[in-house]
């Protein structure tokens, strides 16, 4: 996507800057660069707050991104000691003031929020929500948190779900919450379950492993934008010991029921106006295939950045909470902000998932 009125929103810094600039690569900037892209690149020069790579894990010798059985992964918080920066990283302070994963894009087009989106009063739930804060309680209160990570710098936010796994440690997200398209890999990542205005019920988690496809990692391919990330446990406990989880499926996008459009519920953080990411929320519908290019799903949803990664539930039940997790939320287009789009979870998510939970 190239079109000024057409690029994906809810999608990675140098993916987008890419899309709008027709760039190759975001360190090789011609002069004059665009506004957009100006400000995309003078984010990625940010220092962090230490540059001593023993500080940070993600740079460590021990981190290099590898490749593994066409899975492309990064290691983040692999000893203790490590574990403990990370954790210490995120003072409530920076949780605070950590941004949706695409704010920057946004602050710069003025795309803060969908036009006439206004946060609504949490109700009872229905099947055809375009952003409501979630009022029913059950397991999806709890398998569903907040992540905080840093990209290049900056702290950003998105969402994430565990799902049931051999190691009980895994989780689903979307592929520009671990990893920003073809440039940097997210470090500092950190997941707090149940999170609920301010506060970490079911505590916090660091990454051990974050893996996305070959597909999202060398080329930004939105209809790949998953990832699969390990936990560390807490303590003794492993996250699924402590919050449960929901099953995982990769055979639910066949051509037709795509075509037929499937009944789903969706779930995140939004953050950016009207939302301030302090609450669960979720949108319902059916869903309806991609015209732009992309193998994805839309569904009709408000929901703003900071919801990215998020599960999109099919076969969901609003009385318990449960349900079978068959995409993440994604992106959007800007012409179309409340349409919101997941990417099939198929043979490439459990190749992921299958090595992931192995881990």
């Amino acid at each position: 996507m190239t079109s000024s009125t057409t690029y994906k929103i809810l999608a990675p810094l140098a993916a987008a800057a890419v899309a709008l600039g027709g760039l190759a690569m975001i360190d090789r900037l011609p002069e004059p660069a665009s506004a957009v892209t100006q400000a995309l690149y003078t984010s990625s020069e940010t220092p962090t707050e230490s540059s001593d790579p023993s500080d940070d894990p993600a740079r460590s010798p021990q981190a290099a991104a590898t490749r593994v059985d066409g899975v492309a992964h990064q290691t983040g918080a692999l000893t203790e000691a490590q574990n403990t920066r990370v954790l210490d990283y995120w003072t409530s302070e920076r949780m605070a003031s950590a941004q949706p994963i695409t704010s920057l894009l946004d602050s710069t087009l003025d795309l803060a929020s969908p036009g006439g989106a206004t946060e609504t009063e949490p109700q009872a739930s229905r099947p055809d929500s375009d952003g409501e804060r979630w009022n029913d309680g059950g397991l999806v209160t709890r398998t569903t948190g907040k992540v905080y990570l840093t990209m290049d710098g900056r702290d950003f936010t998105c969402s994430a779900s565990v799902v049931d796994s051999a190691n009980k440690s895994t989780l689903v997200t979307a592929g520009h919450c671990a990893k920003d398209g073809r440039g940097s890999w997210a470090r500092n990542w950190t997941f707090v379950p149940g999170y609920a205005d301010g506060e970490s019920p079911h505590g916090k988690y660091t990454a051990r492993d974050l893996m996305v496809p070959p597909r999202w990692a060398d080329k930004a391919d939105d209809s790949y934008d998953f990832a699969m990330v390990v936990l560390n446990k807490n303590g003794s406990t492993a996250v699924q010991d402590e919050v449960g989880a929901q099953r995982i499926s990769f055979d639910t996008w066949t051509d037709e029921r795509a075509r037929q459009g499937v009944q789903v519920y969706t779930f995140g953080y939004p953050s950016a106006s009207p939302f301030d990411g302090s609450s669960l929320h979720y949108c319902s519908g059916r869903t309806v295939p991609d015209t732009g290019g992309t193998t994805a799903n839309g569904v009709r949803c408000t929901m703003t950045q900071g919801s990215s990664g998020g599960p999109w539930f099919s076969d969901f039940d609003p009385a318990t909470g449960q349900g079978t997790i068959s995409s993440v939320v994604s992106f959007k287009y800007a012409d179309d902000r409340n349409t919101q789009y997941g990417p099939r979870l198929g043979a490439e998510a459990r190749q992921l998932f299958e090595h992931a939970s192995g881990v």
